[in-house]
């Protein structure tokens, strides 16, 4: 794709388990919002690379590169690192679309950097990527039912028919947010979308 001749100047990264068992999890919130930016933006991510399917999309005047990883969610940088370093995209390009089970479904958290926060899939990128200075965005998939709920098989549960539309009805929202934060707006993304 003539695309990549000139690199590629974002990474977005949704994040899931590659499996089809997985699909519809809350754990693959992240790989459900990439298939509709993917959708949006008329870009097709079907190649195989970096232990990933990637595609390659304009999004006004970014060059992006969008990315599953197939390593599972615990080893998502190693994924994500090696596809930055090829394009040398720095730390601050590198957009991560996750699930929060810290918020109620739907509920859209935007952050500049930061900590893991329990999350494996952030754990693995921040130890790959070598920092946590990378924006994400992180979608509610609900929070668990009482605190000795198992997390894993929380997140690796369905999401029931109401919590999927709750959180397929913020994808525009997701969308306008992505296009901020790479127009270098990250903040008024923040003040928009966090809620």
């Amino acid at each position: 794709m003539a695309l990549f001749t000139s690199g590629a100047d974002w990474l977005i990264a949704g994040l899931g388990n590659p499996e089809p068992k997985y699909d519809g999890t809350r754990h693959n919130a992240g790989y459900a919002a990439l298939d509709y930016l993917a959708e949006q933006w008329g870009c097709a991510v079907n190649k195989s690379k970096w232990q990933g399917l990637y595609g390659a999309a304009s999004v006004g005047d970014h060059k992006v590169l969008m990315l599953k990883p197939l390593t599972y969610m615990n080893l998502s940088g190693r994924s994500i690192a090696p596809a930055a370093q090829f394009y040398k995209i720095p730390i601050d390009h590198v957009l991560v679309l996750c699930d929060d089970v810290t918020g109620d479904p739907g509920r859209l958290r935007i952050r500049p950097s930061g900590s893991a926060g329990g999350h494996n899939g952030l754990k693995s990128i921040i130890a790959e990527l070598g920092g946590d200075s990378f924006p994400r965005l992180r979608l509610g998939v609900g929070v668990k039912p009482r605190p000795d709920y198992d997390l894993a098989d929380w997140v690796l549960g369905r999401l029931p028919a109401p919590d999927a539309k709750a959180i397929a009805d913020r994808y525009p929202d997701v969308e306008a947010a992505c296009k901020l934060i790479m127009d270098g707006r990250l903040g008024q993304a923040q003040n928009r979308f966090n809620h």
